[in-house]
């Protein structure tokens, strides 16, 4: 079997000879049957965005003059709980904390971990309030450049099995695997995944994906640090770090679920087409990749099975807001199931938006155009029509930091 080297693939790069093409480019091409060969493929970068609730952040600034407390042992960032320590930086007035993605401010449960880490990234000012070991109660603010030193450790990301979930039951189900509370008697479907793009989909079983390789995190460059919690064969996921300041806030932030906030992450990893082994694990597309669909309640009950290519073929990845058509309602029902909370004063933020589906499937005045696409599945024995409400996971967000990491590939400034 031809083998190439990681060195010759580099010694290409740098000579401008390299065929680097995005996972989105590369299975167009397999779809209209004209994929390269081997030969002709160096690099193919693989991306996924999507919720990612094993996100921490380990987190360093000064929040008082040296001197006015001994340490901290409660800290509050707008209201979300960061853990003290490890390191107590006693007499210092700085702080460590651990911020968990998913921490939930004591005030709104719906504002977490991942809405704060991005407010920092677009520039907003934070409080803080620490409680001292010695009974002292300190109180600022802060922004991105009092931040002396900011790491993202991601515990599980990059995952490459997903489930899709739908409700049987004649209740909602309050779930972080729906937006909001998920209706009963099988009204929609919630899935995550971005499915043939997602890096851990392209290379089985980890012939190029190990630690120490590295990636981008957020737009920033970082590294694998091996697979991540609860990764396994059949079902792995990936440990990932990088430099939070280095961030784009574009690819982070927060999304609200129907228990409350969470956190989403996008990662792009270079796959360097090595052997033909490689290449041929690339040659997935998402008609290819089962889908299991649950009940939300059993989460582990498989009710049916489906495939990404009824996910995401043909469907739109962005809403179109149609002013004429909003009604102006006193409680606006897009602006309360928004997760990114891109909707907000009858104005859509497109660079906020993830293209999640809920504002189409919940605007009563059908003010925003987009098709999120539906599913025919067999449960109970029935067959069953059910419309996909709900993304968790971002297409449009993946393509970008693919695109951004092939780029940086061809500029010889990311080395595999």
């Amino acid at each position: 079997m031809t083998q190439r080297t990681i060195s010759q693939i580099n010694e290409r790069i740098e000579n401008d000879e390299a065929n680097i093409y995005t996972a989105e480019e590369f299975k167009k091409l397999i779809k209209k049957g004209n994929a390269p060969d081997f030969e002709e493929v160096d690099v193919v970068t693989c991306g996924t965005c999507g919720v990612m609730s094993g996100t921490a952040a380990i987190l360093n600034f000064i929040i008082s003059p040296p001197g006015e407390f001994i340490r901290a042992s409660e800290v509050y960032m707008n209201g979300v709980p960061a853990y003290a320590g490890p390191c107590p930086n006693e007499w210092l007035g700085s702080v460590d904390v651990i911020l968990h993605g998913t921490a939930h401010s004591i005030h709104d449960e719906n504002y977490g971990g991942g809405f704060l880490l991005k407010d920092l990234l677009e520039g907003k000012s934070v409080d803080v309030r620490v409680e001292s070991a010695d009974g002292k109660t300190i109180e600022n603010s802060i922004t991105i450049d009092d931040i002396t030193r900011g790491q993202i450790i991601g515990a599980r990301m990059a995952f490459k099995n997903y489930t899709a979930f739908t409700n049987p039951n004649n209740e909602a189900v309050k779930s972080i695997f729906a937006a909001t509370p998920l209706e009963g008697n099988l009204s929609g479907l919630t899935f995550s995944g971005c499915g043939d793009l997602n890096p851990l989909q392209n290379d089985i079983p980890h012939n190029v994906i190990k630690e120490g390789c590295r990636v981008l995190i957020n737009g920033a460059q970082g590294y694998i640090l091996g697979d991540g919690t609860r990764s396994s064969a059949e079902k792995p996921n990936l440990m990932l770090s990088a430099d939070y300041k280095q961030m784009d806030p574009y690819y982070i932030g927060g999304f609200k679920t129907g228990q409350g906030g969470e956190i989403y992450d996008t990662v792009a990893i270079p796959i360097p087409v090595l052997n033909e082994e490689i290449y041929s694990n690339l040659l997935v597309t998402d008609d290819m990749i089962d889908l299991p669909v649950a009940d939300i309640k059993g989460r582990h009950l498989p009710l049916d099975n489906t495939d990404y290519d009824k996910m995401w073929g043909g469907h739109d990845l962005r809403p179109k807001f149609d002013d004429s058509k909003c009604s102006k309602c006193d409680s606006c029902s897009v602006e309360s199931v928004c997760p990114t909370n891109a909707f907000k004063d009858r104005k859509l933020n497109i660079a906020h938006c993830f293209g999640c589906g809920m504002c189409a499937n919940f605007c009563k005045n059908d003010a925003f155009d987009m098709n999120t696409g539906d599913v025919d599945l067999k449960i109970n024995g029935e067959n069953v029509n059910i419309p996909i409400i709900c993304r968790q996971s971002d297409r449009l967000r993946g393509n970008k930091l693919s695109l951004k990491l092939k780029q940086l590939i061809e500029n010889n400034e990311f080395k595999l």
